[in-house]
């Protein structure tokens, strides 16, 4: 089998990341409602007077929430596939990527009450 190089390779792995955006949005409603979010409080960083560094701060952990939200579902979807027993394994699976999110969260909630308020 000939693997795909250069250009072709690129071209590619984007169209299976846009695949895999458009799938976490039909398929997942956590996915959904954290681009709410950032739909919201992106623009709204740029409306707020900060230096371009409190903004940066401001805007990185809402994107990291979206990536940890993709990773957890991935996490999940691989999960699911292999089996619908329960495991435990396969909990702490699922349990870790939700941690991973709920931490991401927490720290956009502290980065913006900092900024904002002290």
């Amino acid at each position: 089998m000939q693997k795909n190089t250069g250009l072709k390779r690129i071209f590619l792995a984007f169209g299976y990341s846009i695949k895999g955006i458009k799938s976490a949005f039909k398929h997942e409603a956590a996915f959904r409602q954290e681009v709410l979010l950032a739909i919201i409080l992106i623009p709204t960083a740029f409306t707020l007077e900060v230096s371009q560094i409190e903004r940066i701060l401001l805007i990185s952990p809402v994107i990291l929430v979206i990536i940890f939200e993709i990773i957890n579902s991935a996490i999940e979807a691989v999960v699911d596939r292999v089996g619908s027993e329960f495991h435990e394994l396969a909990g702490r699976a699922k349990d870790m990527g939700s941690a991973a999110v709920l931490i991401g969260l927490a720290l956009t909630a502290y980065i913006w009450i900092e900024i904002l308020f002290f």
